[in-house]
């Protein structure tokens, strides 16, 4: 697999632009196919004429007609992945935006959540930071676990929403209460903190169901603070999230991960 990573907000150098990796990526394949149809139609004269040397008489034959090679506009260039943990319309109106203006017909898959990867990878963030124990099995105390975990997205409500899924599936895998709570919603994390230590909780998280450049720089520290709870890391390059790329690309073209070709991810 061809993976390449473009931003949506790059400035072309240290962070290249999505539009322009695709526009790339299709100069690059096009290159690529006229260069093999070159050596096809090589390779049919050579073997035409090999042919006529070992005739007597008659009349030499043609050399095969090899077909044109496909252009970018006749081929999938790429598929987009976004980096994106759920929903999120502002940040994929931009991508869909990019992708149009490359104008390499290049296809988007939806975002990466909710799914239960996502929920394993925030577990084992809570577990690196001592907020959690790595697994159920492992049944010793850790002193400062929390008791209750504010799942913290952007998007509005539709990400909360799909956040609440992975939410239910932390809380699975955790025993112990998860809410869901946007991070662009000035106060809502707070607010859910307070809920949870109504409840009961008082040892509270954040931890954020977010791969990490989508988050204004600041704003998961604000919130927690202001919360009164401690706070994870966000996703970043946790290794269940590649598997999630790789496994929303293969199911956006239908087929098996071991035989993809190319695709590049967003953000």
């Amino acid at each position: 697999m061809d993976a390449r990573i473009g931003f949506v907000e790059g400035d072309g150098e240290e962070y290249p632009t999505l539009d322009g990796v695709l526009a790339q990526a299709a100069a690059e394949q096009d290159a690529a196919a006229a260069r093999a149809a070159e050596l096809a139609e090589l390779e049919a004269a050579e073997a035409a004429e090999a042919k006529a040397d070992d005739e007597s008489g008659g009349e030499a034959p043609a050399a095969a007609a090899t077909p044109p090679p496909q252009t970018s506009e006749e081929r999938l260039v790429a598929v987009v992945v976004p980096l994106l943990a759920g929903p999120d319309a502002a940040q994929m109106r931009q991508i869909r935006q990019a992708v149009l203006s490359s104008g390499t017909g290049a296809e988007l898959t939806d975002v990466l959540g909710p799914h239960p990867l996502l929920a394993e990878g925030v577990h084992v963030k809570l577990s690196e930071a001592g907020l959690a124990r790595a697994d159920r099995a492992r049944l010793f105390t850790v002193a400062t676990a929390a008791d209750g975990i504010i799942l913290a997205t952007v998007g509005g409500e539709e990400a909360v929403q799909a956040a609440g899924i992975t939410g239910m599936l932390l809380a699975a895998r955790l025993a112990v209460p998860v809410l869901a709570a946007g991070l662009d919603e000035a106060g809502a994390v707070a607010r859910i903190a307070e809920q949870l230590r109504e409840a009961g909780s008082s040892q509270l998280a954040v931890a954020p169901c977010l791969i990490g450049p989508e988050v204004p720089e600041g704003l998961l520290d604000a919130a927690a603070e202001e919360a009164g709870c401690s706070v994870a890391e966000p996703l970043g390059a946790y290794p269940a999230v590649g598997k999630l790329v790789a496994s929303t690309y293969a199911a956006k073209l239908g087929i098996g991960q071991q035989n993809a070709p190319q695709g590049m991810a967003a953000r």
